[in-house]
């Protein structure tokens, strides 16, 4: 009787410890399914340019800034680590590709020195329930929402454009000092010197699971 009462412990010792083991095991694999879904960026993936317009003809004149500061946290969606991203732009960055290399010190001369803060551009992503985009963006002291439209590309590349009307951030007296220092340059076949207030913004980044 003994040795049945003994048989019959070391069975249910056996069956519980198996299912311990097995639940155990379960909890890891779906520990490590979560750990693969997260989406985290690649780094030095991400690229920032812009496109601003000269003359009464709208001439587009391209621009990067070659240093980006990522702040964020990685989800389980590209939508959820994008969400709350912040970012941080040197001014001293900005690369316009201009043979002369004229060009990219006066902008900051004469565009970014005249504003309040001209050290960085700082802004923070904002995806709402209707999956739409802006950027909270702090540009002369200024914060103000940016609307942004994007792109999930198949290989996780997400692509975002926006254009910034600069009166927004009251930036207009800082084109105003870039426009008097770029008058001829600025100047079309018309005979008119413009500078346009509209700057379009351009940005990616790449995405990857771990």
């Amino acid at each position: 009787m003994k040795k049945i009462q003994i048989a019959a412990l070391s069975i249910l010792f056996i069956t519980a410890f198996s299912c311990k083991q097995n639940k155990k095991e379960e909890k890891t694999e779906e520990q490590t399914e979560e750990m693969a879904s997260a989406y985290s960026i690649v780094q030095d993936s991400t690229s920032v340019n812009f496109t601003a317009y000269k003359t009464t003809d709208k001439v587009p004149v391209g621009g990067t800034f070659k240093e980006v500061e990522l702040k964020y946290s990685a989800g389980e969606t590209p939508m959820e680590t994008l969400n709350g991203l912040e970012f941080s732009i040197p001014v001293s960055s900005l690369f316009t590709n201009d043979p002369t290399e004229v060009r990219d010190p006066k902008i900051i001369e004469f565009f970014f020195e005249k504003m309040a803060e001209t050290q960085t551009i700082t802004g923070t992503f904002m995806f709402s329930e209707d999956k739409s985009c802006s950027v909270k963006l702090s540009m002369n002291g200024v914060t103000t929402d940016l609307p942004m439209e994007y792109e999930i590309m198949d290989d996780n590349q997400v692509n975002f454009s926006g254009v910034m009307d600069l009166k927004q951030w009251d930036a207009l007296n800082a084109l105003a000092s870039l426009h008097e220092a770029c008058e001829i340059l600025h100047t079309g076949p018309d005979g008119v010197s413009k500078t346009w207030e509209e700057v379009a913004i351009n940005a990616s980044v790449l995405l990857e699971q771990k």
